[in-house]
């Protein structure tokens, strides 16, 4: 059984890159900015203004935005990456 990790803090260190502590000791530096500007989605891009991207808050060991507006699994922020993948089944 894999344990559950949790994010203990979360602070910005950039225009859109937060220093994530996680309970199991793990540090990461994750930069938002590529997934932010890669989106389509307007409620997504919303998050390229400074003050809203700055609105993130942890809630039960996850880090949101908004009314869960963004959030990421956490196996992706103690990787240090987001991005916009593209699944594309195969025939063989």
């Amino acid at each position: 059984m894999t344990p559950v990790v949790n994010i203990t803090s979360a602070t910005q260190v950039g225009s859109f890159s937060l220093r994530l502590l996680f309970d199991d000791g793990t540090e990461r530096v994750v930069d938002f900015e590529s997934f932010l500007r890669r989106s389509r989605h307007p409620d997504i891009r919303a998050y390229l203004q400074p003050d809203k991207f700055g609105s993130f808050r942890l809630e039960h060991g996850d880090l949101v935005w908004g009314d869960w507006d963004l959030c990421f699994p956490i196996s992706d922020l103690r990787r240090g990456a987001v991005d916009h993948r593209t699944h594309v089944a195969t025939a063989d």
